[in-house]
């Protein structure tokens, strides 16, 4: 975008104030693009005007801090930075109940056991019976982990399940060669463990992160409930999860 290009310069050289909020409209619909995609409804305690307002921060955040300098589209390090803060609005609500916290890692822990043995994707029903509770009762559990975890393929692979609007988007080339190496072994290891899901999990996996659907668009190709799509995608990062808990042990052995 030339026009775009002309903007960058005007505000990085010379600080032009006009054209910085005009990088920020042209690049607005990025903030909603997310808040669309997050796995997480709104509610009375953060509504979606709370939730696009703190994505609009995380985008003027990324326009002061985007360096012209470096290889690196700004869609891709706006996109890290506006995901980035409205997690962090969400966690800072604090609105999940201790008891969805603690049985959405009594269910990790479960997958990630029995997976562990099986050495293959559990079955709902292996679960259900590991955990001591109704197939009822375990699509309740992903149901809420769906609402309230924020797990996500990225929070996975840049921060251990723990993302925030800091969290992995320091620039390639200031980066630890350590830390960094670590991250490559990890995305290895995380695309192999996308490959052992199952069916479903993996197309619902592949349209959210990789052809950037929304869970209702998918739905739609599905030709499913958005609910159980965001149902798919909680079982799917859950055992990604588990797989990469095991895989701790190999990154540290490196």
């Amino acid at each position: 975008m030339p026009q775009v290009d002309a903007l960058w310069q005007r505000y990085k050289l010379h600080n032009d104030l006009q054209a910085r909020e005009q990088i920020i409209l042209a690049y607005s619909h990025l903030a909603k693009h997310t808040v669309d995609r997050m796995p997480v409804r709104p509610s009375a305690v953060i509504s979606y005007d709370d939730l696009l307002g703190h994505a609009i921060l995380g985008l003027i955040d990324a326009v002061e801090r985007f360096d012209l300098s470096h290889d690196v589209k700004f869609e891709t390090y706006a996109l890290s930075r506006i995901r980035g803060a409205v997690l962090d609005a969400i966690k800072s609500v604090d609105w999940v109940p201790r008891s969805v916290r603690a049985s959405g890692r009594r269910l990790r822990e479960v997958v990630s056991a029995l997976e562990a043995d099986l050495g293959r994707p559990a079955t709902d029903e292996e679960i259900a019976r590991a955990m001591g509770i109704s197939i009822d009762e375990l699509d309740e559990a992903f149901a809420d982990i769906g609402q309230s975890a924020m797990l996500s393929l990225e929070e996975l692979i840049l921060c251990g399940g723990e993302a925030t609007a800091d969290c992995g988007l320091e620039w390639a080339d200031d980066c630890d060669p350590v830390a960094a190496a670590e991250m490559e072994e990890c995305k290895r290891l995380l695309a192999e463990a996308v490959g052992t899901l199952p069916d479903k999990e993996k197309l619902v996996v592949s349209l959210y992160y990789v052809d950037g659907l929304t869970f209702k668009e998918i739905a739609e190709v599905l030709g499913v409930t958005e609910s159980r799509v965001c149902q798919l995608h909680s079982k799917a990062i859950v055992r990604l999860n588990g797989k990469l808990t095991r895989y701790e042990g190999v990154l540290s052995a490196a």
